[in-house]
C-alpha cells in the first residue's frame, strides 16, 4: 500500500512538473476567442506576465500555469492546454526560427482604457463597449468635460464612440430632426459648448479633437470606428473654417472651405472632398458610396494583409486572427476610399477589388492610432434604434477580435527598432 501511495505521488509530481505553462490557443479550436482576451487582461491585472505568440495557432497566449488561472478559464468557457517548460521552450524556439513568420512579444501591464461617449443613452450601440463588457475588460467613460479638463493623459488607450466631430450631429438632420433623441442630443451638445465657453458646438468639438490629438502625439493609443474616423480627420483639416450649415450652428457655411482644408493636420486621410449638402447623410468622399459598391451581403468581405512578424511587429499584432477573410459590415462610415488614405498609413485590411481600406493603422508623434470602418462586425446593416448584438452568439467573431487586438496593444513591451 505504501508503494502504491509513493507511486501515485511520483506520477502526480511528474505531471505537475510537466504542466508549467498554460497556453490559450487562438486558432479554430478555441471555444471563446473574445473572452480569451479578457483572461489575458485579468492575468496582467495580477501582475503576471503574458506572452503573445504571434502567428502561432491564431495568436495564442502563454503564461505560467496557476490553478486560479485554470479555474478562471473554465468559468469563462475559454479553451486552454497545459505544457511543460521544455515543451514551451520548443515552441519558443520554433517561433524564433528565421524560417517561420512568427514572433513572441511580452505583455507586461494592464492598459488603462477610456471610451469617449456621452453619458446619456444613445439610440445606437457601440461595438467596442459591447465587446469590452463581454470580454470582462473594465473601462472608464469620458466625454467633453473630462477631455477638456485634461484627464486623457491618465489613460493608455482611448476609443472614440460613434461621434461626429464636425459639429453636424452625424448629418442626421434630414431623417431624424423631429425625433426626441435627436433634439436631446442637440440640446446636450449646445449646453456643453456654453458650459465651456464656446459659441458653437463645432468649436467645442474642435477643442476636444485637439486634446485627443495631444493625447495621441504624447504617446497614447487612439482607436476609432464608424463616423468617429473620418469626422475626426475632417475636423482637424477644417481647423478655423466653418463647414456647418445654418441648421447646425445658426449661420452659413464658408463657401471656400474646401480649398482651405489643411490635410497636414489630419491623421489618416488626404485630398478628400467635404460634403456641403446638410441634407445628405455623409460628411466627405472618404467613405465609400454604398450606391456604387455593387456588392451583396453574402459576398461583402475584406482580407487581412499578412506582415512579417519579426520585422513588422505592430501590424502583425493588430491582425492576429483565426480567419484571414473577414465578413464586412456597414456603418455611417463603412470603408475608406484608398485614394484618400495617406501613404504613411498602413492598410491592414482591405477589399482590393472595390478599392476599399477597412482597417488601417498609423503613427502620430509618440503615439499610434487605428481606424476601423463600419459599425458592428456581426450586424451587417445596423439601423438606428435596433437592439444590440448578443455576443454570446458570436464568441468567435473574427471582426470583433480585431478590436481586442488593439485593446492589448499598449501592454506590449516595446522592442528596439531593427535596422
Amino acid at each position: 500500500m505504501k508503494r502504491i501511495i509513493i507511486g501515485i505521488l511520483c506520477v502526480w509530481s511528474v505531471s505537475f512538473a510537466m504542466a508549467d505553462k498554460l497556453i490559450i490557443q487562438m486558432d479554430a479550436g478555441q471555444k471563446n476567442h473574445l473572452k480569451a482576451y479578457g483572461i489575458a487582461y485579468w492575468v496582467l491585472g495580477m501582475d503576471q506576465e503574458v506572452e503573445w505568440l504571434l502567428n502561432y495557432k491564431g495568436g495564442s497566449f502563454m503564461m505560467d500555469h496557476y490553478e486560479n488561472i485554470e479555474k478562471e478559464c473554465l468559468l469563462r468557457g475559454v479553451s486552454f492546454t497545459s505544457v511543460s517548460e521544455s515543451k514551451a521552450n520548443r515552441i519558443k524556439n520554433e517561433i524564433a526560427s528565421p524560417a517561420v513568420n512568427a514572433d513572441l512579444v511580452k505583455l507586461l501591464k494592464v492598459p488603462k482604457i477610456a471610451v469617449y461617449s456621452p453619458k446619456t443613452a444613445q439610440p445606437w450601440d457601440d461595438a467596442v463597449t459591447m465587446v469590452l463588457k463581454y470580454a470582462e475588460i473594465p473601462y472608464d467613460v469620458v466625454f467633453d468635460d473630462e477631455v477638456l479638463d485634461g484627464k486623457l493623459p491618465t489613460y493608455d488607450w482611448l476609443h472614440l464612440h460613434h461621434e461626429d466631430f464636425t459639429g453636424q450631429y452625424g448629418k442626421f438632420y434630414a431623417s431624424f430632426r423631429n425625433t426626441g433623441w435627436y433634439k436631446e442630443q442637440v440640446a446636450e451638445a449646445e449646453d456643453m459648448a456654453a458650459k465651456h465657453g464656446f459659441a458653437k458646438v463645432s468649436e467645442l468639438k474642435l477643442a476636444v479633437t485637439k486634446k485627443i490629438r495631444d493625447f495621441t502625439v504624447g504617446g497614447g493609443f487612439l482607436f476609432a470606428m464608424c463616423s468617429a474616423t473620418d469626422s475626426y480627420d475632417i475636423a482637424m483639416a477644417a481647423d478655423g473654417l466653418d463647414i456647418c450649415e445654418r441648421m447646425f450652428d445658426g449661420d452659413g457655411i464658408d463657401q471656400g472651405a474646401q480649398a482651405k482644408l489643411d490635410y497636414s493636420k489630419s491623421f489618416a486621410f488626404k485630398n478628400f472632398k467635404i460634403e456641403m449638402n446638410p441634407m445628405k447623410y455623409e460628411v466627405s468622399s472618404i467613405d465609400v458610396d454604398p450606391r456604387k459598391r455593387g456588392v451583396r451581403e453574402a459576398n461583402d468581405l475584406f482580407a487581412l494583409n499578412e506582415f512579417s512578424a519579426k520585422w513588422d511587429v505592430i501590424p502583425t499584432i493588430l491582425t492576429q486572427n483565426h480567419e484571414r477573410i473577414v465578413k464586412a459590415f456597414m456603418g455611417q462610415t463603412t470603408a475608406f476610399n484608398k485614394d484618400y488614405v495617406k501613404s504613411s498609413v498602413i492598410i491592414m485590411g482591405e477589399n482590393k477589388s472595390l478599392n476599399e481600406a477597412r482597417y488601417i493603422h498609423g503613427t502620430m508623434g509618440k503615439g499610434q492610432f487605428t481606424f476601423y470602418g463600419g459599425h458592428d462586425p456581426e450586424d451587417y446593416q445596423h439601423m438606428v434604434g435596433e437592439p444590440p448584438t448578443d455576443l454570446n452568439l458570436h464568441a468567435n467573431s473574427p471582426g470583433y477580435r480585431l478590436i481586442l487586438n488593439n485593446i492589448l496593444f499598449p501592454s506590449v513591451k516595446k522592442k528596439k527598432q531593427k535596422t
